[in-house]
């Protein structure tokens, strides 16, 4: 082997080990994002459902907060806001307070209607269904530590 061709082959093994640990890397962090969206769920989530129901449930709420994106846009102006004030080199209190009191409101009106949007469901479903939902809804509130006692 000569050593022209000794470096090509020594240069392509390495762009080839970039790649692939790129490729592991991006893998990696995709599964740990997916797993830190799985945790965030809501508690209504209907994983105990049938998948068609649990598919209906899943869309009913993403219509809920697709409806609601004005409430979502002001409850972020807020917090951008409240951002804003406190990077001030005078803190106003009450201009801060107003705004977290904005954002607060305008996350517990959409709490509001994604729930309400959830009991609407909810009174479509079987009384099995329903159950089902319920033992989700019981799995997620009860504490992890609580569980493996």
């Amino acid at each position: 082997m000569t050593d022209r061709s000794f470096r090509i082959v020594v240069i392509s093994l390495l762009v080839l080990n970039t790649f692939l640990i790129g490729a592991l890397a991006g893998g990696g962090l995709t599964w740990i994002r997916k797993t830190q969206m799985r945790a965030g769920m809501m508690p209504l989530a209907g994983e105990q459902l049938p998948s068609s129901q649990r598919r209906a449930l899943r869309a009913a709420l993403s219509e809920a907060r697709k409806n609601e994106h004005e409430t979502i846009l002001e409850a972020q102006q807020a917090k951008v806001d409240a951002a804003s004030i406190l990077g001030q080199p005078t803190l106003n209190a009450e201009e801060l307070a107003a705004a977290l009191a904005r954002a607060r409101n305008a996350d517990f009106a959409l709490r509001t209607k994604l729930e309400q949007r959830a009991v609407d469901f909810a009174a479509t479903l079987s009384y099995d269904e329903r159950r089902a939902l319920a033992a989700s809804l019981v799995r997620r509130i009860v504490p992890r530590t609580a569980a493996t006692k």
